[in-house]
């Protein structure tokens, strides 16, 4: 039959919202199955019509699928549910973050002559007040029916909430007062003097702004991280009752001291965590949501659709390559997964896609949002500020996993494709080389990002001056102007979408500021390292399993706490055994980042597969196992960077040769290890059981980037090749599978020459 041609969605010049906020929890995911079933429903009644049907019904469908797609991709943006805030508070709110963007930017070009940390208090007493009024307690004396629950939590502001707010502005900027109270106030320099002999008035505040940082993290992701801070706030006091013979015991810290170390030291709430927020990631924000307002994110989607419309993959193809590009716009993977789901489910859905595998494959394909340049998620300008180097060093050291990562994905897509059969579409879209040359002037901000950063200059002005670009480029589209009162909604949305980025950061500072002075992360680190070394006395051997250990208690790590403080305990905590046993600095923080990020497609929590299958109302867990087979190369590249010397070349450090040949040894391995995991090999047919084994064995040992690994896995990885050409000959029909997947297409496959890509 000819290929079916499918349209995107009209695009009515507005947008989902601003797409940063990579610290997605557990606790949403009570509010996500609602919109799961939600979602669940409208498109299982879509999934019944005939593929013959005239295309206007989807049409008519699609201004409801985008505004469900809106207000998932801002649930899962936001961590958990904020209010809608409107009327007067609106407008307050409005103002509030307008004035923290414009100080953030001021601070940019005219630094505040006091200092950093006397920045970072204005702009913590900026943003965690309205962390109260945007976002509800979610607590309640009495039992409520859902939707009742629901719609108070839609309401303004209760006076609690205001409370709450006038407490957090006042002892964020006590400090700063100048004010003299008895013999504490006084002022900035006053309050600094007395660090280390701190008044019980500066105790009284700063226990104050523990518990509201504490609330804040609660509201904005859940129990978990606030049961972890409290859980090292114990191990400081207590920590000196425990038997001084045991590693991690300590002299022991009374609380004074405590809140010293978290109100009024460098590695406390104003430490390096709040300083990248308020630095780094609300300016990337505030570009996000410029550019996505200026219609670059519909470009992407499109430019994506255009460049595969006739490939016989068309629709994965076009979900993996949006992921891809929204990518480099946004640090998110929830929110790009429902970016891009809800423009090209619909497609995949009419090429025959079950709603699990291709939720997992927009799942993978949105988490690659925060592994890929040139804006990485959160946790990567924190790398740069701990190790001391440029943002521009850490997007180098990305770019090859990234390629990697992508690569896996789209091996995954044409498998998938071959091995399911699923039905070959035409997307009705213009050419790709007209469309960029209408809007390819959107990729010119993100040029402008590398080049000026590459001249030397920072990150935050580079970011500046690439969003002044794309506001100005902006103007060469009608429908999406960036008028004065967009770019007011630039601004709000921008630091609206750091709100709970910044409470985490903050609320860190409780975790490193521990750990910095009970010198918790030596003691854990030797732990592990002596849990290796109990295996194998072997240097080679203790290096992999640490790495594995380290892996496995990253990934549990990443489900329960956000990717930023997930990221933070995994540097201070398993980051020096990493480095004791060797590994270089720039591929122990990388590893830490990676297995970081993974949380968000680690079941059980899986924050963007749980997004998909809202998106496609696929069921969950089924969602969760395809994500984590499509995203299979993320979770293995960190290791093969870690144990061996030559891996380093994966993070483009080492000189050519070394780059080259881990590079193209680690594509074969990704490979391979897609054919074993699909069962299909492209051009010539599926794979069995013996073939899969032997090629997942091959794959695994070509990442251990040492010369004999390589010819090892080299030999199997031939090995299978060959077991499946024999399979094939046996088999006598090239090219079929031998055993088709049940998927009720309703109609047999013929492939139409005209659509092969």
């Amino acid at each position: 039959m000819d290929a079916e041609v499918v349209s995107l969605p009209p695009d009515d010049g507005s947008v989902a919202g601003p797409e940063w906020a990579d610290d997605g929890p557990g606790e949403t995911h009570h509010h996500s199955r609602a919109a799961h079933h939600t979602a669940g429903e409208h498109h299982t009644a879509g999934e019944h019509d005939t593929t013959g049907e005239n295309e206007t019904r989807d049409k008519s469908e699609s201004p409801e699928q985008t505004q469900d797609a809106r207000e998932l991709a801002a649930r899962f943006e936001e961590e958990k549910p904020g209010r809608v805030l409107a009327g007067p508070v609106g407008v307050l709110f409005t103002g509030i973050t307008v004035a923290v963007g414009l100080l953030t930017l001021w601070q940019v070009f005219f630094p505040l002559a006091q200092g950093s940390k006397y920045y970072l208090i204005f702009f913590l007493a900026g943003v965690l007040p309205i962390v109260f009024l945007a976002y509800p307690s979610g607590v309640r004396l009495r039992r409520a029916k859902a939707d009742a629950a629901d719609a108070d939590d839609r309401r303004g502001p209760t006076p609690v909430d205001w409370l709450l707010a006038l407490a957090a502005l006042v002892v964020c900027l006590y400090p700063v007062l100048p004010v003299t109270i008895g013999a504490g106030g006084g002022g900035y320099d006053a309050f600094l003097d007395r660090q280390g002999l701190l008044d019980p008035l500066d105790v009284a505040f700063g226990t104050g702004l523990l518990l509201l940082l504490l609330e804040a993290c609660r509201r904005t992701t859940g129990w978990i991280l606030p049961a972890v801070c409290v859980l090292f706030l114990g191990y400081g006091y207590y920590g000196g009752l425990l038997p001084q013979s045991w590693p991690v015991a300590h002299a022991g810290l009374d609380f004074g001291q405590l809140v010293d170390a978290f109100y009024n030291s460098d590695s406390g709430f104003y430490g390096t965590p709040l300083d990248v927020a308020a630095s780094y990631i609300v300016l990337f924000t505030i570009y996000g949501a410029v550019l996505n307002l200026s219609g670059a994110g519909r470009f992407f989607v499109e430019l994506s659709a255009a460049a595969f419309r006739r490939s016989r993959t068309a629709a994965g193809r076009t979900a993996v390559a949006s992921g891809f590009l929204l990518g480099t716009v946004s640090g998110s993977g929830a929110a790009t997964t429902v970016s891009i789901g809800a423009v090209t489910w619909p497609i995949l859905r009419r090429a025959g896609y079950p709603a699990e595998r291709a939720g997992g494959m927009l799942a993978a394909a949105g988490v690659g949002a925060i592994l890929s340049p040139p804006t990485l998620g959160a946790a990567a300008f924190i790398i740069a500020e701990y190790l001391g180097v440029s943002y521009l060093q850490v997007l180098g050291w990305a770019t090859v996993p990234t390629i990697l990562y992508y690569l896996g994905i789209l091996l995954s897509v044409e498998i998938d494709a071959r091995r399911s059969g699923v039905r070959p579409v035409v997307i009705d879209t213009g050419s790709a080389w007209r469309l960029l040359a209408r809007f390819g002037y959107h990729f010119l901000s993100l040029f402008v990002i590398i080049v000026v950063l590459a001249l030397g200059a920072s990150a935050m002005r580079a970011v500046v001056i690439a969003t002044a670009l794309a506001a100005v480029l902006s103007f060469l589209d009608r429908r999406h102007r960036l008028t004065p009162a967009r770019l007011v909604e630039a601004l709000r949305d921008g630091v609206r979408g750091v709100l709970a980025v910044s409470a985490v950061c903050a609320a860190a500072g409780i975790i490193t500021a521990t750990t910095t002075k009970t010198g918790l992360g030596p003691q854990a680190a030797a732990l592990l390292i002596d849990g290796a070394q109990a295996v194998s006395s072997e240097p080679a051997v203790v290096l992999a399993l640490t790495a594995v250990l380290a892996a496995v208690a990253l990934s549990l790590l990443g489900l329960a706490v956000p990717v930023t403080a997930s990221f933070v305990i995994g540097w201070v905590i398993i980051g020096p055994a990493l480095l004791n046993l060797g590994v270089e600095a720039p591929a122990a923080a990388m590893f830490v980042f990676y297995f970081a990020v993974l949380s968000e497609v680690s079941p059980p929590t899986a924050l963007a597969a749980v997004a998909a299958a809202a998106v496609t109302g696929g069921r969950l867990v089924p969602t969760m196992w395809q994500t984590l087979r499509y995203a299979l190369p993320a979770y293995l590249i960190p290791l093969a960077f870690v144990i061996t010397p030559t891996g380093l070349g994966l993070l483009g450090i080492g000189g050519a040769g070394r780059i080259v040949t881990a590079g193209l040894v680690s594509a074969l391995g990704v490979a391979v290890l897609a054919v074993a995991a699909g069962g299909w090999l492209p051009g010539v047919g599926p794979a069995g059981v013996p073939e899969r084994i032997v090629g997942a064995i091959a794959g695994l040992v070509l990442l251990w980037l040492e010369p004999l690994p390589m010819a090892i896995g080299a030999a199997l990885a031939a090995l299978a090749v060959a077991g499946v050409y024999v399979r094939r000959g046996a088999a006598g029909h090239p090219g079929r599978p031998a055993v088709e997947e049940s998927v009720d297409l309703g109609e047999e496959r013929e492939w139409d020459g005209s659509t092969r890509g």
